[in-house]
């Protein structure tokens, strides 16, 4: 009964009930209860005693008849006021209650219906993301890397839309603010994916026991992204054919030309699939092919630039369960400077919703010109053509809110011989960044 009185009393308040009813001195009438019957009375008794209020003017409706289901609310309000009642109020409206109990009940399933219906509506839209402050030390204008946007504020907006019970609709906005060495405080002019309209657009859904997933949106293949990880349009279709093992095949279009290593840039029309699961209960694996249909060769290509084919192969370990141990090895089809390969090292794991919680991590990788398709480069920390290694920090210092500092030194693999050159192709990159997340 006293969930039934808390969120009658509730909706009582919320629909104006206490302009409903009767006269507070026992002068008005209920349509469904005869006169003389003891709520008169009661209701009276509980006027005078300031657990009911009418209008002001000695009236709750003026002449107007009330109906028990109205009687029923305002005995949801009298019992929202029980902590204030004395002995006699109280037992007053335990009888109104006994005896509107059905009306009370009624209520109590009509009003648990609005809030399942509202519900219902709220949760077919969800919006989330992250706002980020972030601070680069890079000596990367020397050659390696890039000081391309070494200060920016960045917005991540994504929402995600129910469209009925097996396709959900997704949107990505991102928004940034830097500042270069030529540039004042404002949206880098060479950035043109990232100008705060919505960028990638997508459905995911089943379609019977296949996964289903189109549209534009990033994507990330393998455990680190190494094979592919960048934003494109595309569709992809995933099938989980064993316990614990699934199969995705794709095929994609890039939307970031300039990053991506396989020749053609924009024209490069990659397809593929990649299969995850676990080997027993110490490793997680990885393996993934993909092809560029598109790739003829171009005019001036030196041999070691004409790539067609990928194949990479990741693994995952649980050290004990403070260490996390993660490899990936991938291998194409081009003539010279055709593999990539990164290690990862975690000690514990990170928890947004625990302030205090922390990480430490470190990664050592070579990223060959021709070694990878596009990998992740994690706005540009982790350039092509690159090797070296990086030890960073993660800390929540408030719930939902990170931050991260690390440092990283990298050396260009194609650097050519003369020392100018060796020069040029070293890197020391320091990166602190704040991140907020809604």
């Amino acid at each position: 009964m006293k969930k039934t009185a808390s969120i009658l009393a509730a909706l009582a308040l919320t629909a104006g009930i206490s302009g409903q009813a009767f006269a507070a001195e026992g002068a008005a009438s209920f349509s469904d209860v005869p006169e003389g019957h003891w709520s008169y009375g009661a209701i009276d008794q509980l006027v005078k005693d300031g657990i009911l209020e009418g209008n002001g003017d000695g009236t709750f409706a003026g002449d107007r008849a009330m109906s028990r289901y109205e009687m029923a609310a305002v005995i949801a309000r009298a019992q929202d006021k029980l902590k204030t009642a004395n002995p006699a109020d109280e037992a007053l409206i335990e009888k109104l209650a006994n005896e509107y109990q059905a009306e009370l009940v009624k209520m109590d399933e009509k009003n648990e219906a609005r809030y399942e219906e509202l519900k219902s509506k709220i949760d077919k839209v969800q919006l989330s993301g992250f706002v980020r402050a972030k601070y680069d030390s890079d000596s990367g204008d020397k050659g390696v890397g890039s000081q391309n946007n070494n200060k920016h504020f960045y917005m991540d907006l994504e929402g995600s839309m129910k469209v009925g019970d097996k396709w959900t609709a997704h949107f990505q906005s991102e928004t940034r603010k830097g500042y270069t060495v030529n540039q004042s405080w404002r949206k880098n002019s060479r950035d043109d994916d990232q100008d705060g309209t919505f960028q990638r657009i997508w459905v995911e859904g089943n379609a019977g026991k296949l996964g289903v997933t189109v549209g534009t949106k990033w994507w990330g293949y393998g455990f680190q992204n190494v094979s592919f990880g960048h934003a494109a349009d595309g569709v992809q279709l995933s099938y989980d054919f064993a316990p614990n093992w699934n199969i995705k095949g794709f095929g994609l279009r890039p939307r970031q030309g300039d990053l991506v290593s396989m020749p053609d840039g924009q024209d490069t029309h990659i397809y593929g699939a990649s299969v995850t699961g676990k080997l027993g209960h110490s490793f997680d694996a990885a393996l993934t092919f993909m092809g560029n249909k598109d790739y003829k060769g171009r005019d001036g290509d030196r041999g070691d630039q004409k790539m067609s084919r990928l194949y990479a192969i990741d693994l995952g370990t649980n050290l004990n369960k403070d260490l996390r141990l993660t490899g990936t090895y991938t291998r194409t089809n081009a003539e010279a400077y055709r593999s990539s390969r990164e290690i990862r090292l975690d000690y514990r794991n990170l928890d947004m919703e625990k302030v205090g919680s922390w990480n430490l991590y470190t990664r050592i990788f070579n990223f060959e010109r021709y070694g990878d398709v596009s990998h992740d480069d994690e706005w540009g920390s982790l350039p092509a053509d690159t090797r070296g290694w990086l030890v960073g920090f993660r800390y929540v210092p408030y719930k939902d809110v990170v931050w991260e500092t690390f440092y990283s030194d990298q050396k260009q693999n194609c650097s050519g011989t003369s020392e100018d050159m060796k020069q040029k192709a070293k890197r020391h990159l320091f990166r602190t960044q704040l991140d907020f997340h809604f």
